[in-house]
């Protein structure tokens, strides 16, 4: 029997889209082992990340299983959460262009604009150590010694960690987060491991951003990570309260008005194919 299956991305952060009725015809042990096999990029489809809607929620509208390539569940994802507001809504598993959905870093508020993007309120940063979790206290311009560099950087929680650090004019981004991303990412002072971000700012209202995600390696965008990346900079006052986030895989947009206020992140949400495997 064949599984139904959609294939979406964000900014080239690609996803695997299945209902649990066709999650069901796969028997695998759990979801874990489903990502696993539909996220492998040469025995499966192929992808950053699996999602499963969950209709089965109390106080939100929707919520949803979410698993990284390797497995592992993420707290939140911030292009992962365009394409499922969109998938859900286009589908009718929702019938309001506004709505909730219950994550594991707690509820997060899609919309679908007139235009075709998506706006998501993020909530708030997480700025307290024990909350990231990050062990020192300095989270902010925090130096952190790897192989033969030390990188001065910001340890910010979107419902899930990262590290943010802004680098030379005359670095090369891509190669920064492929040799030092690993080694940071499993770094003592995270204990559930972290995301990292390497920046160049070209303006206060623009930078450029490679990631290395925790659990994905390196992957064309992060919207947690550009979320992270802007409140790290506007922390440290380099910054404007709008931001365009220029990604391997594209742009989004992020708005934060500082400490206190939610954080708000838009960008697209495109469908790749639907198929049955």
């Amino acid at each position: 029997m064949g599984i139904k299956i959609t294939k979406m991305q964000g900014c080239g952060n690609d996803f695997v889209i299945l209902d649990y009725e066709e999650y069901k015809k796969g028997k695998w042990t759990d979801m874990s082992e489903a990502a696993l096999k539909l996220c492998d990029r040469h025995f499966g489809i192929g992808a950053d990340g699996l999602i499963i809607p969950n209709l089965n929620t109390d106080d939100t509208d929707i919520g949803w299983f979410f698993y990284n390539s390797d497995g592992s569940t993420a707290q939140m994802c911030g292009n992962g959460m365009r394409c499922f507001a969109k998938y859900v809504y286009d589908n009718k598993l929702v019938d309001k262009k506004e709505f909730t959905v219950k994550t594991l870093a707690g509820i997060i508020a899609p919309k679908i604009l007139e235009d075709g993007q998506i706006q998501v309120n993020m909530s708030k940063p997480v700025l307290e150590s024990d909350k990231i979790p990050f062990i020192p206290q300095n989270n902010l311009n925090y130096k952190i010694s790897v192989k033969d560099r030390i990188f001065e950087g910001n340890a910010i929680s979107m419902g899930n960690p990262h590290f943010v650090i802004f680098i030379k004019d005359d670095e090369d981004l891509l190669s920064l987060a492929k040799n030092y991303g690993p080694e940071i990412e499993t770094a003592a002072e995270f204990p559930e491991k972290t995301n990292v971000e390497f920046i160049k700012k070209i303006s206060s209202s623009q930078i450029e951003l490679c990631v290395w995600e925790r659990g994905c390696g390196i992957t064309l965008a992060c919207g947690t990570g550009a979320c992270a990346s802007v409140a790290a900079g506007i922390l440290n006052g380099i910054l404007d309260n709008s931001v365009v986030v220029k990604l391997p895989g594209g742009e989004v947009k992020v708005k934060w008005q500082g400490e206190g206020n939610d954080i708000f992140l838009t960008g697209p949400a495109k469908y790749v194919f639907k198929a049955e495997i």
